[in-house]
């Protein structure tokens, strides 16, 4: 018998859980202390859903299919939780780029002479490049790492690579 016009249940298929931003194997889970507030609030969140997709006893099929991807989502968010080290920027030293700093930079050679770059060094879950906040394991957070006000660095930017002087280092 031809099964071309059966109805197939998808219902089997595992459900994708979205991974959560990468953290390096053996690397430590640094956030700050909004960070962690950050993920707490996530949880809040994620806990709130799913108890109102419990409550939901219509559709078995694509409720079960929720709260397998939720019950996943809680899973990764608390085993991030219970990794988490919280780093206050405000017990940093001043003099150097460490975790949690406000790091401006200015292009003195290979880019745009003048450019201005200014980023906050946060944890994975922090990070949105859009809002200047740079994962502590992006490549121009390591780059900058340990260097101090007036330091020459070179960054290798995609292709192209610049020499960029460190012209200030805030922790707020």
């Amino acid at each position: 018998m031809s099964r071309a016009f059966v109805k197939e249940d998808d219902a089997g298929e595992a459900p994708i859980i979205p991974p959560r931003a990468a953290l390096p194997a053996g690397i430590p889970n640094y956030v700050r202390p909004q960070g962690l507030e950050k993920l707490r609030t996530e949880l809040e969140e994620l806990e709130a859903e799913r108890s109102a997709v419990e409550a939901n006893r219509e559709n078995e099929a694509d409720r079960t299919r929720q709260l397998t991807i939720l019950n996943g989502k809680l899973s990764a968010l608390n085993t991030r939780i219970a990794s988490a080290r919280v780093i206050d920027p405000q017990e940093q030293s001043p003099d150097e780029v460490r975790f949690g700093a406000t790091v401006k930079l200015r292009t003195v050679s290979g880019g745009k002479p003048g450019t201005i770059r200014k980023f906050t060094i946060v944890g994975v879950d922090e990070a949105d490049v859009m809002q200047g906040l740079i994962a502590f394991v992006a490549p121009i957070a390591q780059a900058v790492n340990g260097a101090k006000v007036g330091e020459k660095l070179h960054l290798k930017l995609g292709r192209n690579e610049e020499e960029v002087e460190v012209r200030e280092i805030r922790y707020s």
